[in-house]
């Protein structure tokens, strides 16, 4: 029975708002948008896209504080956990790694940027954290859910989008590390084999 109410809250978390707001995702070889563009970080600076990209590329994560498929739940563990491998991975193959926060419906409910700071301290991020104001990051991307990841190349082109892995599905065959083979590939100096994945996750807040 508590299984079965986890997964059916899991369900009730990933409907995502899009469907009455129309986005226009990022596709494969697009410009990253917005990458001037300043964002407070919870170090109490303020930092931007383009100052974060690795010599070979950023990773950009939509994140936050809140979504269960983020931060756990007793149906699946969340994907907060592997923050840490994922940015040691990147970093070993010269790429950047930043979070964003982009639920600004959700600043007084654990989404502000004090509850930022303490998560990142908690959880001790080693990747920078960035508060996305009115979503203006998420709405360039046309970032649907908490996660979502956006892997851009060194000449900041998209080259992967969607899910980290498919662990948060019980019904899967298999286990299929989407990022983990993204960056095997770049590793050995090739074009990734695997270029997008369905987003998986709590729909971003944003204020209607």
């Amino acid at each position: 029975m508590k299984l079965i109410l986890s997964i059916t809250l899991l369900a009730l978390f990933s409907l995502s708002s899009t469907s009455m707001l129309e986005l226009n995702e990022l596709q494969i070889g697009d410009q990253m948008p917005l990458a001037q563009q300043k964002m407070d970080n919870v170090l109490g600076t303020q930092s931007n896209l383009m100052e974060l990209n690795g010599e070979n590329g950023l990773l950009v994560v939509f994140s936050c504080n809140t979504c269960p498929f983020v931060i756990g739940s007793d149906h699946f563990d969340g994907w907060e956990k592997d923050y840490d491998q994922i940015y040691t991975r990147a970093s070993e193959i010269k790429i950047g790694m930043v979070l964003i926060n982009s639920n600004e419906a959700k600043r007084d409910r654990g989404d502000s940027i004090d509850d930022m700071k303490q998560r990142a301290e908690e959880k001790h991020y080693r990747m920078p954290y960035l508060l996305d104001t009115d979503s203006k990051l998420a709405d360039a991307f046309g970032a649907r859910t908490t996660p979502h990841i956006f892997l851009f190349n060194k000449d900041r082109k998209l080259i992967y989008k969607g899910a980290i892995d498919n662990l948060w599905d019980p019904k899967r065959t298999k286990d299929e590390f989407y990022l983990t083979q993204v960056f095997n590939d770049l590793s050995k100096g090739q074009k990734p084999s695997l270029e997008s994945t369905g987003p998986k996750g709590c729909s971003i807040k944003r204020n209607k």
